[in-house]
């Protein structure tokens, strides 16, 4: 188990806390979809942010969507996850390229803009739970973590990273978030603000060759840290032929008529993995048929 997340709790439930290494899945993705360094570290990130948030969601056929739509040149991100690990994702525009920001590194906020985040949590109710909030930043565990204290009143320290290689390889992927519980004692938030103040960025740690553990245990460690679960993660597409066929039945007669009267064979890419599906003249008539 490469890419793997990791749950805990510490100070005797006082604080909940996650924390991920997802550097095959960001590859994955980045393969899949041939984004630019910048376009890979802002869909790294938000696929990270999404495997984390995705496992503290209950049902095993919940599902968490994340979206970010922005002003800036890469447009927006748009990320689904499950409890079970696993993310899938793209970005508007992934082949943006943007020079470095101030700091020297990929101009994330840059390339996102001014705009919104969107958290959709489907948990099998006749509507699903929808939050909203402003981009304060664009660089994503910013904006997560004003989501979480503004539409959830739970206030947290969101850590997201994404490292590239100069051959735009992904070097490591990875991210933390730390949660306080209501009912945290004021020596609890004073404590864990001061060690959060001297910790070194995510990459860093994991470039240093910091497990999800030894990460958490750094933070929390004299907190009294219980690690409660371990789950692999994976850029993982549930597409398949069967379910693009439906898709392409619900568009309508009249354009499934149009698509046989051009006389040629169609290609459709699914939007997250970029997988192409082809259908003849033939297989269009007869989804025609199914159409009625």
């Amino acid at each position: 188990m490469t890419d793997y997340m990791i749950r805990a709790t510490a100070a005797d439930g006082q604080i909940r806390a996650f924390a991920a290494t997802t550097r095959e899945t960001v590859e994955t993705a980045k393969n899949a979809h041939n984004t630019s360094p910048v376009a890979t570290a802002a869909l790294g990130r938000l696929l990270t942010a999404g495997a984390m948030m995705g496992m503290d969601m209950k049902g095993e056929r919940d599902l968490l969507t994340l979206r970010i739509e922005g002003d800036g040149p890469i447009g927006g991100l748009l990320v689904t996850a499950d409890p079970a690990g696993n993310v899938k994702g793209y970005a508007f525009n992934p082949q943006v390229m943007l020079p470095p920001n101030e700091k020297g590194k990929l101009d994330v906020g840059g390339a996102l803009g001014v705009g919104v985040l969107s958290v959709v949590k489907d948990i099998g109710l006749k509507e699903p739970y929808v939050g909203q909030t402003i981009l304060v930043s664009g660089e994503i565990a910013e904006d997560l973590t004003y989501y979480y204290a503004n539409s959830e009143q739970v206030p947290s320290s969101v850590a997201l990273g994404v490292l590239m290689n100069k051959d735009n390889t992904v070097r490591q992927a990875g991210g933390f978030m730390i949660q306080l519980l209501p009912g945290a004692s004021d020596e609890a938030i004073d404590r864990l603000e001061q060690r959060l103040s001297g910790i070194s960025s995510i990459t860093t740690l994991l470039d240093a060759g910091k497990t999800p553990e030894e990460i958490l245990e750094d933070l929390l460690g004299d907190f009294g840290l219980t690690v409660l679960d371990r789950l692999p993660v994976r850029f993982f597409c549930d597409c398949s032929k069967p379910r693009v066929e439906k898709a392409i039945i619900s568009i309508g007669r009249k354009d499934i008529q149009e698509m046989i009267d051009d006389g040629k064979p169609i290609e459709v890419s699914c939007q997250f993995c970029n997988k192409k599906y082809a259908f003849s003249v033939k297989k269009l008539e007869d989804m025609l048929e199914k159409a009625r």
